[in-house]
């Protein structure tokens, strides 16, 4: 580096294993030769174990808030009592009256404790990530008297499912991006068309940081399922309706294809028996298997045992319409040919990959069971699919490309 290294402070309300994308700043800004800190909150079981396998092997220094349930029961009672008297207030007084401190404790229920953690050292920049992250890293920053910059992966003002819940989350994040943004000192994006949104309503320009990730040390081996058949993966934090996966079971049932739905997450309850009533009725030759969730370090290399990639985002809430998330850019380098539905975020990424993916309309199923068939009946065009995917992640859709890291990396050192 031309410069002297930064001490420089990353927040996210989720955990790391939740959060790849404050995981992979963390390591770029540390390979960047800056002495790095994360803060980051932790409450979720399984999530709790992911994150302590990936510390393993990170070289950053890290201050989690534990507030899980069975490990800390007082701080998590404390906090949802804290976070809904905040909330009536919202209601109350009404989202866009409330000040700042009082808008963020609202929305976000650790928001006081993780501004305790980046406080409690110094630093000369605070990255916050997560739409719980954003207050966090501008208070500390004007208490600390450094920039600040911030990471909008998602549209957050448009991210949840209509209900009045959501509608007062929306309102509440709202107020808080609306007095923030402005003033960082740069804002990543998690697509083009996320930015492009933020742009449209704040009049601010997030630089395009996409969710890739480094490529595996080893190719993919290519292994395929029996001619006829077909092998699909989708991965989440949460296993749900209204994610496309009845699509694809559907599509599944109506090309008469024998195969496999493999799914990572932790499924709400419920789902998973109402999705294996579809499949009995619509897809009887489909099984579905459920895995648990894993560590972003091994999504790849899990993801690998597949065929086909299930990147199946949605027109509503708008958010999921604008977001390119960590699912294409998993399996491209895992060497899987990717199903895309036909979304603002999706649609130039599924344009560049040509032959290795298939894209269509929500709710079309006959031209989504088309493009099944037509690899499941011709394994050698789905193998030529899957080695372009490989190729297409090795050229350019990684995290070491100058365009990913690179960029922000650029961006941290243009501060100073």
């Amino acid at each position: 580096m031309s410069q002297s290294p930064k001490r420089i402070c990353i927040v996210t309300a989720g955990h790391l294993a939740t959060c790849p994308r404050m995981v992979k700043a963390a390591d770029a800004l540390t390979e960047a030769g800056h002495q790095v800190r994360v803060v980051s909150a932790d409450y979720l079981p399984w999530a709790h174990d992911a994150d302590a396998v990936l510390r393993q092997t990170r070289h950053w220094a890290w201050n989690p808030f534990d507030y899980d349930k069975r490990r800390k029961p007082v701080r998590y009672y404390q906090t949802g009592l804290r976070s809904r008297f905040a909330r009536a207030v919202a209601k109350a007084v009404s989202p866009e009256k409330l000040g700042l401190g009082w808008a963020a404790r609202a929305f976000c229920r650790s928001h006081p404790e993780l501004l305790k953690l980046v406080l409690a050292e110094p630093a000369d920049l605070i990255y916050g990530g997560t739409s719980g992250g954003l207050a966090v890293a501008f208070q500390a920053a004007k208490r600390m008297g450094v920039p600040y910059a911030l990471d909008l992966e998602d549209f957050h003002s448009a991210e949840q499912v209509d209900s009045e819940a959501a509608r007062l989350a929306h309102r509440l994040i709202e107020n808080i991006e609306r007095a923030i943004l402005p003033g960082a000192a740069f804002l990543t994006a998690g697509s083009e068309a996320v930015g492009t949104a933020y742009e449209e309503k704040y009049h601010v320009k997030p630089l395009p940081v996409l969710n890739t990730f480094p490529l595996p040390k080893q190719a993919p081996k290519f292994e395929v399922s029996p001619p006829g058949s077909l092998k699909l993966y989708w991965f989440s934090q949460t296993i749900g309706s209204d994610r496309g996966l009845e699509d694809a079971v559907m599509a599944m049932g109506l090309a008469n294809i024998p195969g496999e739905l493999h799914l990572r997450g932790v499924a709400v309850a419920g789902y998973v028996e109402t999705l294996n009533g579809l499949a009995e009725k619509a897809a009887p030759r489909l099984k579905i298997f459920i895995h648990s969730p894993a560590a972003p370090d091994k999504m790849i290399e899990l993801a690998g045992d597949y065929e086909v990639g299930l990147a199946l985002e949605q027109a509503t809430p708008l958010n999921r319409n604008l977001s390119l998330t960590n699912k294409a850019f998993t399996y491209l380098p895992a060497g899987l040919a990717v199903v895309f539905t036909d979304t603002a975020g999706q649609r130039p990424l599924a344009g560049s990959l040509a032959e290795s993916a298939l894209i269509y309309k929500p709710g079309e199923l006959e031209s989504l069971a088309r493009g099944l068939k037509a690899w499941a009946d011709h394994k050698d065009a789905l193998l030529n699919a899957r080695k372009a995917a490989w190729q297409a992640a090795v050229q350019r859709w990684h995290w070491d490309h100058p365009l990913e890291k690179g960029r922000l990396q650029a961006a941290v050192a243009n501060v100073f």
